[in-house]
């Protein structure tokens, strides 16, 4: 039975669906491109070096959308959210973009996504990206806090660990040796059914 008092939040990419960024370095051969929130703190730095390097190779949208169309969840992706929210709202919080999580949603079982929104121009080039809002896991857990609601998080990245820290309980799925070494309190997972079981015993005692 779900507790309608809980909300987990989700990371998206390395936790329920491979990175993006490193699929698509891979199709094209950029290894530049491999980078992401992983090894890059900050998020504007990061996508100002992608759209760099894309503009640069005469890559946009188009291409990055036809890598995408090859990507499947992670084994045991779906799984895991169809038995989460069997007992607990779920939102994924992803700071990628909306141009690259639709096709991606449908084949998780279309969950509720709050991502953003990257500029492009006719011809298909990224020209830039828009936040929703700053910190924007950070704040939507905060958000949903306000409104009455327990939070629950999981991520990978450092980007996560400002939802992570904020909500009831937070964990670490699939992160790298660095962000757990630095953050030994966030307990960490690998597997799904050890994160479900940790979301359950929160949310269900």
């Amino acid at each position: 039975m779900a507790n309608d008092m809980f909300i987990t939040c989700l990371d998206m990419e390395g936790v329920l669906v491979p990175e993006i960024w490193i699929a698509f370095a891979e199709a094209v051969g950029i290894p530049e491109l491999r980078r992401t929130t992983r090894d890059e703190p900050d998020y504007d730095r990061l996508m100002r070096y992608r759209i760099d390097i894309l503009r640069e190779h005469g890559l946009g949208l188009r291409e990055i959308q036809a890598t995408i169309d090859t990507i499947d969840p992670m084994p045991g992706a779906k799984e895991f959210l169809d038995e989460l929210r069997g007992f607990s709202q779920v939102i994924i919080l992803s700071d990628t973009f909306q141009q690259f999580a639709s096709p991606l949603m449908k084949k998780l079982g279309m969950p509720t996504i709050f991502c953003n929104t990257l500029e492009v121009a006719p011809d298909g080039m990224i020209t830039g990206y828009r936040m929703r809002v700053e910190k924007s896991k950070y704040t939507t857990v905060k958000a949903l806090q306000s409104i009455g609601f327990e939070t629950i998080a999981s991520g990978d990245s450092y980007n996560d660990l400002g939802m992570i820290q904020a909500s009831r309980a937070g964990f670490l799925f699939k992160s790298t040796e660095q962000i757990r070494t630095d953050h030994p309190e966030i307990p960490a997972f690998e597997e799904y059914g050890d994160l479900l079981a940790a979301i359950r015993g929160v949310i269900l005692g």
